[in-house]
């Protein structure tokens, strides 16, 4: 079971104006993702989704020619092997850094999608778990900024769909994110769970004066109020406030996730499966941080394919928190690519799906709708 053949497929859409959302990153105006098909010479097919990092076409090409030349003939159920030898040419000396993680993110969960395949069992059986209930969040590219009684009305669709948590967009103007908070507590009362994400958009005196209207709201994290790096920040910002601080999306590998948690600052670990290393890596982070008895609540990307690796996963491990649902009004990728999408009940969770491997097929003849736009994703 050796891998023939590897393609990835870089693929975008624009957002029409009337359904763009507005966060701390910008106007989105676009979206991307990077799927991945890896082809065994038994005739095995694994897809896997890599994430555009904002550069779709950069990312893509890297996986269809230096990380391809490096994995092809090598035994496809190998994903430790195939891990380490990427990790060796490309990030661990003179490599590409994040972008080679990204592409190998793709990479590795095609591998472990061919390896159920390969046994006939869903990924979550591979991985020691069973298929059982997986608290959601109403959160993708949604609820961003808008006047309150609008952003109401659409956490209310969202909490009729039977979610029992949403996350909030901050990062404009504390006055308007404290209004907004408010605005929802006011009017979902207290059974509801309130998270919130600044997207990095945030300088310590924007936290200095949220922080106590968070914690009034009894907000459950507050997520990535600076970028990755900035550790000294998060560090004065924790003592600012009783909200947990989330970040995880925009680390890569269990190098970076080691300081994160060992800093003790970020309680709430958010690695995105297309991200970070893949499952292979995902595995190691959730069991770093099991050793804090911290959570696992994943970043999704776009597709069935992240998002249905991002439940198997929680499925499998010890310290599943939160899946992260998509809700944005306009996500051709999440309805058009593939035959399955993450339901959520009543109870306010979701399943993973049964089928082999990631039990997702990609319809490769809906992959020329949407061809590559390459520049940036928000203005």
């Amino acid at each position: 079971m050796k891998i023939q053949n590897l393609t990835a497929h870089p693929i975008s859409f624009p957002i029409p104006a009337a359904k763009g959302v507005t966060l701390g990153i910008g106007r989105a105006i676009k979206r991307d993702a990077v799927l991945i098909k890896v082809e065994t010479d038994d005739g095995l097919v694994g897809w896997g989704e890599a994430h555009a990092g904002r550069a779709p076409g950069a990312v893509g090409q890297l996986a269809n020619t230096t990380l391809r030349d490096l994995v092809l003939g090598m035994e496809a159920s190998d994903v430790v092997g195939i891990w380490q030898r990427i990790y060796k040419m490309q990030l661990a000396s003179h490599g590409m850094g994040a972008a080679a993680a990204i592409a190998m993110s793709g990479i590795d969960m095609a591998l472990w999608d061919i390896r159920g395949k390969a046994v006939g069992w869903p990924l979550y059986k591979l991985l020691g778990g069973r298929s059982r209930p997986i608290a959601a969040y109403a959160g993708g590219v949604s609820l961003g900024y808008q006047p309150p009684e609008e952003l109401v009305a659409e956490a209310g669709e969202a909490l009729a769909q039977g979610y029992g948590a949403l996350k909030l967009r901050l990062g404009d103007t504390a006055a308007n994110d404290i209004a907004r908070v408010q605005a929802i507590r006011a009017a979902f009362g207290p059974d509801i769970e309130i998270l919130t994400d600044a997207n990095a958009a945030y300088s310590l005196a924007d936290v200095r004066r949220v922080m106590p209207a968070l914690d009034e709201a009894q907000v459950g994290w507050l997520e990535e109020p600076f970028p990755p790096h900035d550790h000294r920040l998060y560090g004065e910002a924790r003592s600012y406030g009783a909200t947990p601080l989330a970040a995880g999306e925009n680390h890569y590998t269990r190098f970076e996730f080691h300081r994160l948690i060992e800093d003790g600052v970020v309680t709430i670990v958010q690695p995105d499966l297309s991200k970070t290393g893949g499952v292979t890596e995902a595995l190691r982070i959730a069991a770093l941080a099991s050793a804090w008895k911290l959570s696992i609540n994943p970043h999704t990307s776009l597709t069935g394919l992240n998002t249905a690796a991002s439940i198997h996963l929680l499925a499998g491990i010890e310290n599943a928190g939160y899946f992260e649902a998509d809700i944005s009004r306009h996500n051709p990728f999440r309805d058009e690519l593939t035959g399955w999408r993450a339901e959520v009940d009543d109870a306010g969770t979701v399943r993973p799906p049964d089928g082999p491997g990631l039990g997702v097929e990609v319809d490769e003849a809906a992959l020329a709708r949407f061809p590559l736009i390459d520049g940036p994703g928000y203005v």
